[in-house]
């Protein structure tokens, strides 16, 4: 563990605008207003969360989208979508959604897991169920954090997540050790905790890089969902002037070092151990697993939306450009699969050597698994868990393919075809209790291979086909950026029937997502914040451009399957 004692400034403007359409005008509505162009609006805030006093601007400036691909950008050229306190402690909100009973709890119960730090809040801890041994669920996990962030800036609440960038932003400074070995300099820690000394009356903050984590694992994903949630903050406010801070620029050049140094790859996407992102048990997602792909491509772009065109930033971001095309073609090929693609690879001939071999990662057709014939729907597709030399990880993982979607690293068709598997399985995927973190789950003598015997991912349980609450906030974002609200509002639905009364359960277990998790923490943060991101974005969809991104105009499109054509 690393400790840091540390002030935070406090500062910053935020800027509020209105929603620009609502959930049923979404299919008329054009996704870039979502993302990009939303109407600039005074407004005042009350405490009390009433009613919004609501006024146009006169004028403000916005940039076209209809070129904002992967280019340069300077900083006065971002926009933003609002930053406004949610109508939902009101007994009707703005848009005329009645508001649920159980979101005035939720909101509650999520400010009482703030944590403070000097008197500042900096976060939320991970859950706050006493019934059991704590563990390091009183620390604030990084990507746990993020839905709880998103809650706070719709809310119109962005200083506690300045200070959270600010104090993970420092605590990724400092020397980083795991027996003898030391850790790269851009590592940001998985979690960290506030610790008090009552007898010399002080704070300091403990951070864990993976050196106290399960498996001793660094949290690869916890460098992508910083950069992603300052691209949010400054979206949701405006003020691109923290983004802009020397120290935040050096956070994000040290982040994408790490990522984009040499070595012995021949794929742009990035390799990974087992463990290292939300599933951080041993569960067969090392090698190139979908999570960190999608969300390796997500960060990627915000960064060329954030980092200055100065001496030591316009190199990097001829790397990172250059690395975006690369990966995104490479996933669009290689990890999409549909229902020919299956086809494809079930008459593959194998042992091709030369550059024009079909089956070019030597994909034996046995390795197809019997579930896939059927699950695979007529209209639908998904990106799969894994591509590598002769291993194609077939199951479905709902946090990949949601951020494929949101990043814009799907295709408009591709995304289309996700929403359509989701709806066509909707009983596998979906089931009794939104949403499944990956399908299918591995039982019986693999599961013995992969997870090593492990009780807690048993089948249908946990990491191995549990069913996580706050996987909702995901699936809504790209549903509303799909066009299709209505699948989002028929989950969210789902889980108002149970989350409060069953305390808000960090998993459920079987098949359906029909029990509470067998070692489920209870008042789990980020399922709480997970359904009131959720709420908030079906309520008010301009929320939606913190994020989304839209597609590049100028990435090349896929190519069309053919005989030559490889996954």
């Amino acid at each position: 563990m690393f400790s840091l004692s540390a002030d935070v400034s406090q500062n910053g403007s935020v800027r509020s605008m209105d929603t620009l359409c609502s959930v049923a005008e979404m299919e008329e509505c054009d996704l870039s207003r979502l993302l990009d162009k939303p109407r600039p609006l005074n407004m005042e805030r009350q405490r009390s969360f009433g009613e919004l006093s609501i006024g146009l601007s006169p004028h403000h400036s916005i940039r076209n989208v209809e070129n904002n691909s992967f280019r340069f950008m300077d900083h006065s050229d971002v926009v933003f979508s609002p930053g406004r306190r949610s109508g939902f402690n009101t007994p009707r909100s703005q848009n005329g959604f009645e508001t649920h009973p159980m979101v005035a709890e939720a909101w509650e119960t999520l400010r009482r897991a703030l944590v403070y730090f000097r008197g500042q809040p900096v976060g939320t801890i991970a859950a706050l169920d006493n019934s059991d041994e704590k563990l390091n669920y009183d620390q604030v996990f990084v990507r746990d954090f993020v839905p709880s962030a998103l809650a706070f800036l719709m809310n119109g609440e962005p200083e506690i997540v300045k200070n959270f960038l600010l104090k993970t932003l420092r605590l990724q400074s400092w020397e980083k050790k795991i027996d003898r070995f030391q850790l790269g300099e851009g590592v940001m820690p998985a979690s960290f905790k506030v610790l008090h000394d009552p007898v010399r009356n002080t704070e300091t903050l403990m951070a864990d890089f993976g050196e106290s984590a399960i498996g001793r694992v660094a949290p690869v994903d916890s460098g992508f969902w910083w950069i992603i949630l300052l691209r949010a903050y400054t979206k949701s406010t405006g003020d691109s002037s923290l983004a802009e801070r020397p120290e935040c620029q050096k956070g994000m050049r040290l982040i994408l070092s790490l990522c984009l140094s040499e070595g012995f790859d021949t794929f742009p996407t990035l390799l990974c151990a087992d463990g290292c992102s939300m599933i951080d048990r041993r569960m067969g997602v090392y090698g190139y697993p979908i999570e960190i792909q999608a969300l390796f491509f997500m960060a990627l772009r915000c960064a060329l939306l954030l980092l200055k065109q100065d001496a030591e930033g316009k190199e990097l971001l001829e790397r990172v450009a250059k690395r975006l095309h690369a990966l995104s073609y490479h996933m669009r090929s290689y990890f999409w699969i549909d229902l020919k693609q299956v086809n494809d690879i079930y008459r593959y001939k194998t042992e091709e050597y030369s550059h024009t071999a079909v089956n070019k990662f030597n994909v034996i057709p046995d390795s197809l698994p019997e579930w896939i014939f059927d699950f695979m729907p007529k209209h639908g597709g998904y990106f799969i868990g894994n591509v590598g030399p002769s291993n194609m990880d077939f199951r479905w993982f709902c946090l990949g393919n949601c951020i494929a979607i949101l990043s814009s690293l799907a295709t408009p068709e591709q995304s289309t075809a996700i929403m359509d598997l989701i709806e066509s399985r909707w009983e596998e995927l979906i089931g009794e209790m939104p949403v499944k973190v990956c399908y299918p789950a591995l039982e019986s003598h693999e599961w013995k291979i992969i997870t090593g015997c492990d009780p807690k991912n048993t089948r249908w349980s946990y990491h191995n086909g549990g069913s996580w609450p706050v996987l909702l906030w995901l699936l809504t974002a790209a549903c509303i950026k799909t066009g299709r609200p209505q699948i989002a509002r028929r989950a969210i639905e789902l889980a108002e029937t149970r989350l409060l009364k069953d305390s808000w359960p960090e998993y459920y277990d079987g098949k359906l997502g029909r029990y509470i998790g067998k070692q489920a923490r209870k008042f789990q943060t980020w399922s709480i914040a997970g359904y009131l991101v959720a709420k908030m974005m079906l309520e008010d969809p301009s929320h939606l451009g913190m994020v989304a991104l839209e597609e590049d105009k100028q990435m090349k499109p896929v190519m069309k399957r053919s005989s030559s054509w490889t996954c």
